[in-house]
């Protein structure tokens, strides 16, 4: 095998220009490509930048054209030579105006053939992908999509900067305070029986930095949630994570407007206006089933339960009776395209989201058809079709339920499912939201209590405060998501900086004076000391990466992600650990029958 020894590269291969042309240089990378044509070879040679042809002709050493054709795709080499313009030019590629003529050939590394070609746009399955994700990542695609990542970081890095915010490192192995997804723990040998937890995000910390009077913070944080994954989920991930003094919600709004506006404007040349467009939780959810909506299309849910009051059809009336509701969309000009059979797996679609089923009326040019429309009297057809504007050619979709959420959650979900099957959705476009006014609180039927539906440290409404105790459903809260295409893309609060405030919320939340000392007793010790009102949010990272790009999941983004059951199938992990160090944490693990 060849050494580096007396050369030195001088420049990526992706970034020679017809400029260089007459110069000497060496280049580094890949074998992309050989085409060996007797006397004359060509090298197609990759690094992380492009490609660079390296050409070999019949005025070339025959040893050193011989071991160009030695090599093969993935050999690690270095070539040496002079940059000339091409005879034939590939507008395909950046540099295919010009080759490098080797004079001097390193083959610093050979390589089997790998498993699959390292190629964009590969159909290879991903299970493969991920088990050999090294070869995956010399994808000039995945290797963009990490580059990408990178950029979006750095802009973090220097906005936050330019506002202010001083980044603090926050620890990664910190008490378990669970309340919430369930903590990842890790054993203490030092502290016999004693666990630590790996972090689901730095609240408690930026809290009280603060309390410290530290102002402005912010962290790229590594956090960790043991949660069923889906495809913008993974056990661990990174937040872009900010804390905020002597605020309130309209300063951290402001302040993280202008963090998109400049991210995409660097890392993508898009300019997104400003200030984002605000809508409450409720609206949110009665126009569009969803509290993160999908504003690059329309098909809004309409409520028909005033239509339907006196309504005799038994699967309405059933649903209204029982304090639900009845709601609809409209697929405009999608007759043709849903067929009765599609509309059939669309009812098989919503069960999913615990609907009981899906009524439906096609407006065709031909006819019309309509699975609940005979139960009805001509009024409330009528008054059901105008309400929702239909016309020759659409289909309406009914669900109805005597839970509200449901119907928000099937219907909303059907909406966003329809808008990527009918062609709805414009590439290129980003449209973002504030969601505010969110419930403080929400009902686990699970639990059996109220939980909060953000964290215990969110500030209510200054007018709901009275209700905490009486009426903690009526609560809502200082809270506000930020929304970008259907996905919450960051979130978060104004906090509690109060101790008697902060010691009424874990009661609201069913926690007694011991327990909540128990697990919270540092910070509620800490607010005695003078708290100033704060509030910040965190950006899902992966899934911020994953907007910019229009990918469909973030594992497109991460250079070594998990999979569905949370294992890494590259390195096979999680795995066992021998008997010795279980023995010396004062562990042992049980068979599950």
């Amino acid at each position: 095998m060849d050494t580096m020894q007396g050369l030195k590269r001088t420049k990526y291969c992706g970034l020679f220009t017809a400029a260089d042309a007459g110069t000497e240089a060496v280049a580094c990378g890949w074998v992309q490509r050989i085409r060996d044509k007797g006397m004359l070879v060509f090298i197609d040679l990759r690094d992380r930048t492009g490609i660079l042809q390296l050409a070999f002709d019949d005025a070339t050493e025959t040893a050193l054209r011989q071991k160009a054709q030695t090599c093969r795709s993935e050999y690690v080499l270095m070539a040496k030579g002079t940059v000339r313009l091409r005879e034939s030019v590939n507008r395909e590629i950046p540099t295919g105006e010009v080759e490098l003529y080797v004079t001097d050939l390193r083959i610093l590394a050979k390589a089997e053939t790998p498993p699959f070609e390292i190629v964009d746009r590969t159909n290879v399955k991903e299970e493969l992908r991920l088990r050999y994700r090294y070869l995956d990542l010399r994808r000039s695609e995945m290797q963009r999509n990490l580059m990408m990542r990178h950029k979006i970081v750095k802009v973090a890095h220097d906005y936050y900067d330019s506002q202010g915010f001083i980044e603090v490192e926050t620890p990664d192995l910190i008490k378990s305070t669970p309340e919430g997804a369930r903590d990842y723990l890790v054993p203490s040998r030092v502290h016999h029986g004693s666990f630590y937890a790996l972090p689901q995000s730095p609240q408690l910390y930026k809290q009280l930095l603060m309390l410290a009077g530290y102002d402005r913070y912010m962290q790229i944080a590594r956090c960790f949630r043991d949660e069923d994954l889906r495809a913008d989920r993974q056990p661990e991930f990174t937040q872009i994570d900010l804390e905020m003094s002597f605020v309130d919600q309209e300063d951290v709004m402001t302040v993280n407007e202008g963090f998109m506006k400049r991210v995409f404007k660097e890392v993508l040349d898009v300019e997104i206006p400003t200030p984002f467009q605000r809508m409450p939780y409720q609206e949110a959810m009665d126009r569009f089933g969803s509290d993160k909506p999908d504003l690059r299309f329309g098909m809004e849910l309409q409520d028909l339960s005033d239509l339907l009051k006196d309504c005799t059809f038994k699967v309405f009336r059933g649903a209204l009776d029982a304090g639900g509701s009845v709601r609809a969309i409209v697929a405009k000009g999608a007759a043709d395209t849903l067929s009765r059979k599609e509309i059939d797996k669309l009812v098989e679609f919503v069960k999913t989201y615990k609907a009981k089923g899906l009524a439906y009326t096609r407006l065709t040019h031909d006819g019309e058809s309509s699975s609940y429309e005979k139960f009805l009297t001509e009024q409330e057809k009528q008054a059901i079709r105008t309400r929702l504007g239909a016309e020759k050619g659409d289909v309406i979709l009914v669900v109805a339920d005597g839970s509200n959420q449901v119907v928000y959650d099937s219907l909303g979900a059907l909406r966003c499912h329809l808008g990527a099957r009918l062609g709805l959705i414009q590439p290129g476009v980003f449209r973002f939201l504030w969601v505010t006014q969110f419930p403080l609180f929400e009902y686990s039927e699970e639990e059996g209590r109220y939980v909060a539906k953000h964290h215990p440290f969110t500030h209510p409404a200054p007018e709901d405060l009275d209700k905490l105790e009486s009426d903690p459903g009526a609560c809502h809260a200082q809270a506000y998501d930020m929304v970008l295409n259907g996905c919450e893309v960051g979130g978060g609060s104004i906090r509690i900086n109060d101790q008697q405030l902060q010691q009424r919320m874990f009661r609201a939340l069913g926690f007694d004076d011991e327990t909540a000392n128990a697990r919270f007793g540092f910070l509620l010790d800490a607010f005695k000391y003078g708290a100033p009102p704060h509030g910040g949010m965190a950006y899902g990272l992966d899934r911020l990466v994953m907007l910019m790009l229009e990918k469909e999941s973030i594992r497109d983004v991460i250079a070594f992600p998990k999979v569905q059951n949370a294992s890494e199938l590259m390195t096979q992990c999680p795995a066992g650990v021998d008997d010795n160090s279980l023995a010396e944490l004062g562990i042992a693990v049980i068979d599950r029958e």
